[in-house]
């Protein structure tokens, strides 16, 4: 990742180099914006579109941290986070997930091999168990 972050530097520092604004001498009847002008904005606007790009997609594909109680539901394990209360079906290593209990896990997307299966989530780690969740 952070090779990509290496490369969006370098693009953004090549452009700013060799397209820098034109300096001209300013006349009571010319152009009001100079081409320098609109290159410098478009470079900006293009940087800032290819940053915001790489961090959402950093952020969408990254690993996250639930904490909530963990269910038995038809398919398998799920768990509500406390936070959001967003329920995440789980899959992957669930063998030492105990329904029931309340824990803290650390949970990345899988990849659905059908279209119209719902979103499951690969349980990565348990960092803590916390014991019977509480009604």
């Amino acid at each position: 990742m952070t090779s990509r972050y290496f490369w969006c530097a370098v693009l953004i520092v090549a452009l700013t180099v060799t397209l820098p604004p034109s300096v001209e001498a300013q006349s009571g009847g010319g152009k009001i914006v100079s081409n320098g002008t609109i290159v410098g904005v478009v470079v900006g606007v293009v940087a800032a579109v290819v940053i915001v790009a790489v961090v959402l997609v950093h952020k969408s594909s990254g690993k996250r941290t639930v904490t909530g109680c963990v269910g038995s539901v038809a398919d398998g394990m799920s768990v509500t986070n406390e936070k959001d209360q967003r329920v995440y079906a789980l899959g992957g290593g669930t063998a030492v997930i105990k329904p029931g209990d309340r824990m803290s896990l650390q949970i990345k997307k899988m990849k659905s091999r059908e279209a119209g299966k719902p979103q499951v989530w690969e349980t990565e780690k348990v960092d803590k168990d916390f014991g019977v969740c509480r009604p």
